[in-house]
């Protein structure tokens, strides 16, 4: 096996995650009670014994590099290889911003050649799952590929979502269609790539000078090498727990699935750990005549309330009477006494009053942006404070810096919203 080095894509705004996403990077979300979504791709990779990686940023890169920083919980901290922040830098042209995921490693051969690269794992950094990559890589070599895409089957009804692969009996990809309106397969691209170095140093090289091109792995690298039978390319079925979280629905979905009975994403696999770089805290603490049922609950956590069906990050704060369902609450969060919180993803040290209901009311549509905010989920974005007594319905959404100034009157209807008033 050659000398691997792994390019996680991590420099995704996440647009459809909201608010979530205004001020950080999207695999810098918190997410699972303690880590954020590039922790999993970070573990695979030295879970897989692949201490080489390049970690491509570019949209507001802040809490993201500061969270990897030199890669120590993951091992990475490393004199021969270990983890490098890759941003877009000013070259010979007048912007070098990453116009595409093909354009940012190109950008980034260089980096490729320093570490003597034979085969390149291409991967995002915003999906939460658990593969081991040599599997990926052993099917690679097996088949004598130019590139390898790994896949999973999808239900074909979603297959519309996902770039497709079409392929013969041996598994060798014959043709590809980004998010086709009629699919003709159900065989989705995960968006892990592996490459032989110098191929892929010559289809980027050549897509760099097509004035056509968007440079996009998806929509112009994989289907110019199929169209134009530039190399082989071969599709590695992977049937384990895969999730892109791209959609607050999503999202949500994946963070409550962890507090099933038998989840099917395992956090406490001790053969196949998830690092992380998180604030020392001290043990939760659960309050006497507090509830708290089929939930994830994290150090530093105060409950005196009660939680169900919910992820509690650290620091947390739920105050007396206060009940909290379904939801999502993240790192130092405080919520007031007596309160009633369902269906609810509430981001980081927002502040939340006493007798606060949230979550209730009719289903209604969104006005700001019904695409995002759906699935009667309501969204209160980082440092917003909460005033007392509020009622807040379904489907609502409330800015990043949010504070009681900011709110009309004590009820916000299902739909409705609340963005910092500008100074």
């Amino acid at each position: 096996m050659g000398n691997i080095v792994a390019m996680i894509l991590a420099g995704g705004q996440g647009t459809r995650l909201g608010v979530l996403t205004e001020r950080i990077a999207k695999p810098a979300i918190p997410f699972g009670g303690k880590y954020r979504l590039i922790d999993f791709t970070l573990s695979n990779c030295v879970n897989s014994g692949i201490y080489r990686v390049g970690v491509l940023t570019q949209y507001r890169p802040h809490v993201l590099s500061k969270h990897i920083g030199i890669g120590r919980p993951w091992d990475l901290d490393r004199k021969d290889g270990g983890v490098e922040i890759l941003p877009p830098y000013v070259g010979r042209h007048e912007s070098d911003w990453y116009k595409g995921t093909a354009n940012a490693v190109y950008q980034n051969l260089e980096f490729l050649e320093e570490n003597d690269a034979e085969l390149v794992l291409i991967l995002s950094g915003d999906h939460v799952y658990a593969m081991n990559y040599n599997d990926l890589i052993d099917y690679h070599l097996l088949k004598e590929a130019d590139g390898t895409i790994a896949c999973m089957e999808v239900p074909i009804e979603e297959a519309s979502r996902f770039g497709i692969m079409i392929t013969n009996v041996d598994g060798k990809i014959v043709d590809f269609e980004e998010k086709p309106a009629k699919p003709r397969s159900n065989l989705a691209s995960l968006g892990i790539y592996v490459f032989n170095y110098e191929f892929l140093k010559k289809v980027l090289i050549e897509d760099e000078n097509d004035p056509n091109s968007s440079h996009d792995f998806g929509k112009d690298v994989i289907p110019r090498i199929l169209r134009e039978n530039l190399g082989s390319l071969y599709a590695f079925r992977f049937d384990g727990y895969w999730r892109d979280v791209g959609t607050l629905r999503s999202y949500w979905e994946a963070n409550l699935e962890l507090v099933l009975p038998v989840p099917p994403f395992n956090l406490y696999d001790p053969n196949w750990r998830f690092f992380t770089h998180t604030e020392e805290m001290p043990p939760a603490y659960v309050a006497p005549g507090s509830k708290v049922s089929t939930s994830l609950v994290s150090e530093g956590a105060e409950v005196y309330g009660n939680v169900f069906n919910s992820v509690i990050f650290q620091g947390v704060k739920i105050g007396r009477g206060t009940v909290v369902k379904n939801s999502v609450i993240m790192t130092r969060a405080e919520i007031g006494e007596n309160c009633y919180l369902e269906n609810v993803i509430i981001a980081e040290s927002v502040k939340i009053g006493n007798n606060v209901r949230m979550g209730v009311g009719e289903d209604a549509e969104n006005k700001l942006d019904p695409k995002v905010y759906s699935g009667l989920l309501t969204v209160v974005g980082m440092n917003s404070v909460i005033p007392d007594d509020m009622v807040i319905g379904k489907n609502c959404v409330i800015g990043i810096g949010v504070g009681p100034e900011d709110f009309k009157s004590k009820t916000l209807e299902s739909g409705d919203y609340v963005i910092p008033r500008e100074e």
